[in-house]
């Protein structure tokens, strides 16, 4: 993982504002949010992983499940992160077909590698479209 400075962090927005200025550069809700947080995902790469821009976000009013008109939250630090996965099958799985019916997916090779530096800069441009994207947003709806 490797954070990276932005003038985001620290900003409030409304969820919907960040949903709609974020989707058309290519951001998605990732699918490991909760209640009181959550992150919007940029994938840079997915070469032997994944690569992403992440956008973290804490929920200061409103809920996530489902959000409203509402729902408030503040941007934490942005950062790249590297989920490298397996390069063959999981070989420790002891289960048999029926529970392999519903876990499929092997484990990460490593949950967060070392972010690879020749996509550092790619991160940081996608970063700065992000905050342009916001700042237009944000001019629009005052």
């Amino acid at each position: 993982m490797l954070t990276l400075e932005s003038d985001l962090t620290n900003k409030f927005f409304v969820y919907h504002e960040m949903e709609q200025a974020l989707g058309p550069i290519g951001f998605k809700l990732s699918d490991n949010w909760d209640y009181d947080h959550g992150y919007f995902d940029y994938k840079i790469d997915d070469q032997e992983g994944y690569l992403f821009l992440r956008l973290p976000v804490e929920v200061m009013g409103g809920f996530m499940d489902p959000p409203d008109e509402s729902t408030m939250v503040k941007v934490k630090n942005p950062f790249l992160l590297y989920h490298q996965y397996q390069d063959s099958l999981d070989d420790h799985v002891r289960e048999g077909n029926f529970r392999a019916s519903f876990d499929q997916f092997q484990e990460p090779k490593n949950k967060d590698a070392e972010f690879p530096q020749e996509f550092v800069d790619a991160g940081r441009e996608v970063l700065k479209e992000a905050e342009q994207a916001l700042r237009t947003q944000r001019n629009k709806q005052y």
